[in-house]
């Protein structure tokens, strides 16, 4: 049986069509990520602010080094909600959203109690959903030549897949001025 040309273009649509629709459930995050295992696991990880720097590290050793933007108001230690500031000190990396609206994201467990105790004092709110993530959902290229997130770092998204890969569950996290 022979098909009219308008059944084939539209057979040849609906094909494209459930195969895309396959495919964005199949590679959620893209067809660039590299699947789990094939990083090596950091067990630290430094943030520098001045330096607009994020390290992985490894027993000692560096593992990898990205380019980070942070929040619009980088200058300071983040002290209350929506200051767009970067917190300073230690912390760890709590969670993870991989449905994130900024590609993926490791969650930072700030605030601490010290940050909570020191924001109380103020009478104010110290914030949270501090993160490392990637660029928001729907933009493309590398926007890092500007400061601004709410207070979060941000890397491209081929590199929060790296960092998303390399960086597990409770590792501690220093965040320097």
């Amino acid at each position: 049986m022979f098909l009219k040309r308008r059944e084939l273009l539209l057979f040849a649509a609906l094909i494209l069509i459930v195969t895309g629709i396959g495919a964005y459930y199949y590679f959620p995050r893209g067809l660039n990520f590299v699947p789990k295992g094939t990083y090596e696991k950091a067990d630290r990880v430094l943030l520098e602010k001045r330096e607009r720097r994020l390290t992985l590290f490894k027993n000692g050793t560096i593992l990898k080094i990205y380019k980070i933007v942070l929040g619009r108001n980088p200058e300071g230690k983040k002290t209350e909600e929506g200051d767009n500031r970067t917190p300073e000190g230690h912390y760890i990396i709590d969670g993870r959203n991989g449905r994130s609206k900024f590609h993926l994201s490791l969650h930072i467990s700030y605030p601490n109690k010290d940050d909570i105790a020191q924001a109380n004092k103020r009478g104010v709110e110290p914030g949270g959903d501090i993160m490392i993530h990637g660029m928001p959902n729907g933009i493309l290229g590398k926007t890092l030549n500007y400061d601004w997130t709410a207070g979060c770092a941000a890397v491209t998204n081929a590199q929060i897949e790296e960092i998303w890969e390399m960086v597990p569950n409770g590792t501690p996290i220093e965040i320097r001025p």
